[in-house]
């Protein structure tokens, strides 16, 4: 099946578009494994230590996870900051999550020319799930020029992979390069048009290509133009929860019966017990407050957007 009919049914088959991301940081987990992690400092040194403590939390992230959605975004930043030991960590969660039959997009944000984006593109979507980096999608950053995205869109379409490319980003600062007006339009615009063609050339039988774009929740209305840009597109919206996005903010990137986009909350979930309403759970259960918080996200967007429309009819995949 190919990636984008693949994750619609995935969605379909949860009935949420709620992706979960895996963003482990060291001083925001939980009070066991900071403990953990100090006892295991001193006789491992600090990149092996940390590297454990990230894959014993992302591993009971998995576990509470898997059965209330079909998408994990694993953020290899962290990983990478561990050196060698979280970068074969990572691995073993990939596994772990393909185990749990779970997509996986893979944030690496990764973006180059010539042979050196076709290493990457091989590194990360092998087609091979023996293969310790397969991921079923990738982050891409195209701001090195159109040439950049081929040879990842080769690759998804050999690999019945995707590819992610970053179009109109969450952060503040994406205003600096990406609001730039270039012929009457900004550039997002232009990048966006450009996605909406690859996406048409790999369309799947729902409709929609296997490369998709990153627009943030936290700019609702080019959320909204962009979506009527790109019809095809699959969106992966960050910014959802704790970078201030709302369900109302993304609804537009839902077509109306709640499929074209998978929505991202990594804080806002996997360090739930840190919440007001979920700080119980911090000294103690702690996999029960992000079970909550999951479970409260899904309603969220169920509630208000065409999300909703996946628990009135599982048949629309």
């Amino acid at each position: 099946m190919v990636f984008s009919d693949r994750l619609s049914a995935a969605i379909v088959a949860k009935r949420t578009p709620l992706m979960v991301g895996l963003d482990p940081r060291l001083e925001q987990l939980p009070p066991d494994l900071q403990l953990h992690f100090s006892n295991a400092v001193f006789r491992q040194g600090r990149g092996l230590a940390m590297a454990e403590a990230y894959e014993k939390f992302c591993a009971e992230i998995l576990e509470v996870v898997a059965p209330l959605v079909a998408v994990v975004k694993p953020q290899m930043a962290f990983f990478e900051a561990c050196g060698p030991h979280g970068m074969s960590a990572l691995g073993r969660l990939l596994s772990l999550a393909r185990q749990r039959g779970l997509q996986i997009v893979l944030d690496g944000k990764r973006g180059d020319i010539g042979s050196t984006a076709e290493a990457y593109a091989a590194a990360y979507l092998s087609g091979a799930e023996s293969d310790s980096w397969h991921a079923d999608a990738l982050t891409v950053n195209p701001w090195l020029g159109l040439d950049s995205l081929a040879p990842f869109v080769n690759q998804a379409v050999a690999t019945d992979s995707g590819i992610f490319v970053l179009v109109k980003t969450s952060n503040p600062g994406s205003r600096d390069y990406q609001e730039c007006i270039v012929d009457h339009a900004p550039l997002f615009q232009r990048v966006a048009e450009h996605v909406e063609c690859l996406a048409i050339q790999t369309i799947g039988g729902k409709g929609y290509g296997a490369i998709g774009a990153v627009v943030g929740a936290t700019y609702p209305e080019e959320l909204a133009k962009l979506r009527q840009i790109m019809p095809h597109t699959w969106f992966l919206i960050p910014g959802f929860g704790a970078q201030g996005g709302t369900a109302a903010d993304v609804a537009a990137g839902f077509d109306s019966m709640g499929r074209g986009a998978i929505v991202n909350s990594s804080r806002n979930i996997i360090f739930a017990y840190d919440r007001p309403a979920y700080r119980q759970y911090r000294d103690g259960n702690w996999q029960r407050a992000v079970e909550l918080a999951t479970v409260e996200a899904i309603d969220q967007l169920a509630d208000q957007t065409s999300a909703g429309q996946l628990r009135v009819d599982c048949k629309t995949a």
